[in-house]
């Protein structure tokens, strides 16, 4: 019977590495930022729409867009964490990883949709929060697969691989 298996690989972590993704992803944190605020920054400056902000705000905006940006960054963090602790606990971790982010980036797509505001700002909102999501989907994406390693599991009795 031990004969049927010659080999069993398990999934590991590579957890310097998915937290240098991580550091990566804190880029990707400042990416999410700048993707916040460049966002905020066409809508308000260029289209004229008001993003987070009354509409006599400055194109840059007050302490919302800073406030806009560091979440998106706490958010790209968080996702990090999520992604790891799927990475190490769950099979096809990528895959679930995705539809979660694919429904957390809806959620924060349809809410701005929800409020009772002028219909320009709430999807200048929208589109802006959709931007965020696609970036720290997609670079955390990328982040898991080089994080990923299996490696071969051998039998502590010193009879060969599992």
């Amino acid at each position: 019977m031990e004969d049927d298996f010659e080999a069993e690989e398990r999934r590991t972590v590579n957890a310097g590495r998915m937290w240098a993704g991580g550091a990566a992803t804190a880029v990707t944190a400042v990416t999410a930022a700048l993707t916040a605020v460049v966002g905020i920054l066409i809508a308000r400056g260029l289209v004229k729409v008001a993003v987070l902000a009354p509409s006599h705000e400055s194109a840059w905006g007050g302490a919302n867009t800073v406030t806009y940006a560091l979440a998106s960054a706490v958010v790209s963090l968080g996702a990090t964490a999520l992604l790891h602790l799927l990475l190490l606990t769950t099979p096809r971790a990528k895959a679930f990883f995705g539809w979660i982010m694919v429904l957390l980036t809806a959620i924060s797509v349809v809410i701005p949709l929800s409020l009772t505001a002028e219909l320009d700002a709430r999807l200048a909102t929208a589109i802006i929060n959709l931007a965020i999501g696609l970036v720290v989907t997609i670079t955390l994406s990328g982040v898991a697969g080089a994080a990923l390693r299996t490696r071969e599991v051998t039998d502590p009795r010193g009879q060969g691989a599992l």
